[in-house]
């Protein structure tokens, strides 16, 4: 049996999305359905149409899902059909980095992520997604393929959240909004007196100030060249900021800002340029955190000496930590006003995918998210 969807299809590399009918697999075992709601859009999703991840097309991407549950397979005993979610990273928790509470390192994460098929039982290496016409479609993206009506899931993913929250808020914590407030809660962890930078004030970036604000760091900086996104960045607790556009030198600002260096300096954009004034903005024992998704190969040069006086570079994926922790807390901070994400989300109807990823590329928009439905309860 099946279920037929409504999808976003990517024919191949660049291509315009086709709205086509897909058929998706009823759930197996340790899987569910999911009726999907609402999706960001997520500049991972722009990175795979254009070839930066190795996804097979045609294919149906998104990553950010929300939803209520529609079925599940057997086995599965939460969520429940009827539940309110959100789609998390997938992995396998049976590994070592998934036994120790770091499920986003999962052994397997990249093919979790981008094989486009089911990877465990027997149907293993056969995507569940196909066209009206029997053709076979990549479907799993990020175990979710999200820019359809419904999505099949694995249970262990999905995140319940409380039915009062507007799930088109909630699609965006499944990754990004995430992964900037993930990158200072676990990676970080700054304490009583430090400094951080930010370099980019998008969704990302904003959601790594808006969380350093729940910290004892007492100095935030954002940098990027956009007016308007530096306003938001002070709204959301930045304490300065720089126009990278008018500065002959960030790093130099940056220190006449601080006094000295950062303590902790988050590389929001994935530029290699910018990721190497990351790594100079941070004195002894500072950190340079990684989040911004650089194409596949790019490599960035590191001052020897700068490295010896105990300076680190760790990257960050989806914000570490778990999903199950992360997401409901987030919601918390954001009912107690204490995490306003719901300020860089604007809405979008399925139909208009192509104008929210367009906003998304110019920065009209921080956070686009498409509505599947009118009913977003």
């Amino acid at each position: 049996m099946s279920t037929r969807a409504r999808s976003a299809l990517t024919p191949s590399l660049d291509e315009p999305f086709h709205f086509i009918d897909v058929d998706i697999d009823d759930p197996g075992p340790g899987e569910i359905l999911v009726q999907i709601l609402a999706s960001g859009v997520c500049h991972t999703d722009a990175a795979a149409r254009h070839g930066d991840l190795p996804f097979s097309f045609p294919g149906v991407l998104g990553h950010e899902g929300s939803g209520i549950v529609a079925a599940v397979g057997s086995g599965v005993t939460t969520p429940a059909v009827g539940d309110h979610v959100v789609l998390g990273w997938p992995f396998c928790g049976e590994c070592r980095r998934c036994l120790d509470g770091e499920p986003r390192y999962c052994d397997v994460v990249e093919y979790e992520l981008l094989a486009g098929t089911r990877l465990r039982g027997d149907k293993a290496g056969r995507s569940a997604y196909s066209g009206t016409d029997g053709e076979t479609v990549s479907g799993h993206f990020f175990g979710q393929s999200s820019f359809a009506t419904y999505s099949l899931a694995t249970a262990r993913q999905a995140v319940v959240i409380p039915q009062d929250v507007p799930l088109e808020l909630a699609a965006t914590l499944a990754c990004g909004i995430q992964t900037g407030a993930g990158a200072v809660f676990n990676t970080a962890k700054p304490t009583a007196g430090q400094s951080l930078v930010v370099f980019g004030a998008g969704a990302v970036g904003l959601s790594v100030v808006m969380a350093a604000t729940n910290t004892p760091a007492t100095r935030i900086v954002a940098v990027d060249m956009h007016a308007s996104r530096l306003e938001l960045a002070r709204r959301f607790g930045a304490t300065d900021v720089i126009d990278a556009s008018a500065s002959g030198d960030v790093v130099a600002d940056l220190q006449v800002i601080l006094g000295g260096p950062a303590d902790f300096a988050f590389e929001c954009t994935g530029s290699i340029r910018v990721t190497e004034q990351a790594t100079r903005s941070v004195g002894k024992l500072g950190t340079t955190i990684l989040i911004g998704g650089a194409p596949l190969g790019a490599t960035f040069e590191v001052d020897h000496g700068r490295a010896l006086n105990g300076a680190r570079i760790v990257g960050t994926l989806g914000g570490s930590g778990r999903a199950h922790v992360l997401i409901p807390a987030l919601l918390q901070l954001w009912k107690q006003g204490r995490f306003p994400f719901d300020q860089l989300v604007q809405t979008f109807p399925f139909d208009d995918i192509a104008d929210a990823f367009e906003a998304s590329r110019t920065g009209a928009v921080i956070k686009p998210v498409l509505t599947m439905s009118a009913a977003q309860r």
